[in-house]
């Protein structure tokens, strides 16, 4: 886990960055690296390998952004590598670490759960600078009712991908939310928002079989509708009796092998 005071510093980091350059609600993060003489480069480094790197050498910093993954110049999953990237070079122990060899350069792989304490804290920063709390927060005020559309609306005005825009928005949202992965049938990471009543699903690594998504991973053929209704005692840990009948939303959204799936009560 990063410690409270760690989330903290890099919050007000990042901040104070996107504030400096915070004209419109897309932050500019060429003119970011520009500003720090840093190097960018879009290049082909083969599918799979990594979606970020960032590099010290001969006194300068470069970042290597990988477009064979998916990370098309100005894309929404290329503007989180790039910002993860830049948190690299903005987070003093991650900037000093590449400097002084302490910390190698390692590739990094964007839109998944992190499980490494520096990918982790890069990924926060990169969530701080693209989505600012303050900015973010007013948007959902203006929002009366949560639907998997206001995870849309902003993904696209924050030009940022879906997945990381929902992740935000179970950090400081105004609704609670679950999200999970899955891949192949098997769940990869699971995030709630404070409030969701039902932290664990049923099974403990199968997707259960009252989630939308169970009837994807049976047929990818499958034409999901959604959002889709459905029941707690069928797909999450501890459903009391008397909630036996309580229902939930599933927005699933789905790609070849993978699904993510965005649950909210009404």
């Amino acid at each position: 886990m990063i410690d409270s005071s760690s989330l903290s510093k890099i919050k007000k980091l990042a901040g104070t960055i996107s504030g400096n350059f915070n004209t419109e609600k897309i932050i500019p993060l060429d003119l970011i690296a520009e500003s720090e003489d840093i190097e960018v480069f879009y290049d082909h480094y083969d599918k799979g390998t990594f979606d970020g790197m960032t590099v010290y050498e001969d006194n300068e910093f470069y970042i290597h952004i990988n477009i064979d993954n998916h990370n098309r110049y100005n894309s929404p999953r290329s503007r989180f590598t790039l910002a993860h990237e830049l948190g690299h070079y903005f987070i003093d122990t991650h900037r000093v670490g590449l400097k002084l060899g302490i910390l190698e350069p390692h590739p990094s792989k964007i839109d998944k759960i992190q499980f490494d304490k520096i990918e982790r804290e890069a990924d926060y920063f990169a969530a701080c600078l693209l989505m600012p709390e303050e900015s973010f927060q007013r948007d959902l005020r203006k929002r009366k009712k949560f639907s998997f559309d206001v995870i849309d609306e902003l993904s696209r005005e924050y030009n940022v991908s879906k997945t990381s825009c929902a992740l935000r928005f179970a950090e400081i949202g105004n609704h609670p939310i679950k999200i999970v992965y899955a891949e192949n049938g098997f769940v990869k990471w699971q995030k709630n928002s404070q409030g969701f009543p039902f932290w664990h699903l049923l099974n403990d690594k199968k997707v259960p079989e009252g989630l939308a998504m169970a009837d994807y991973f049976k047929n990818v053929k499958t034409l999901i509708e959604n959002p889709e209704e459905i029941f707690a005692i069928d797909c999450f840990e501890g459903v009391k009796s008397e909630d036996s009948r309580r229902t939930f939303y599933e927005h699933c959204i789905v790609y070849e092998n993978c699904a993510l799936s965005i649950i909210w009560e009404d």
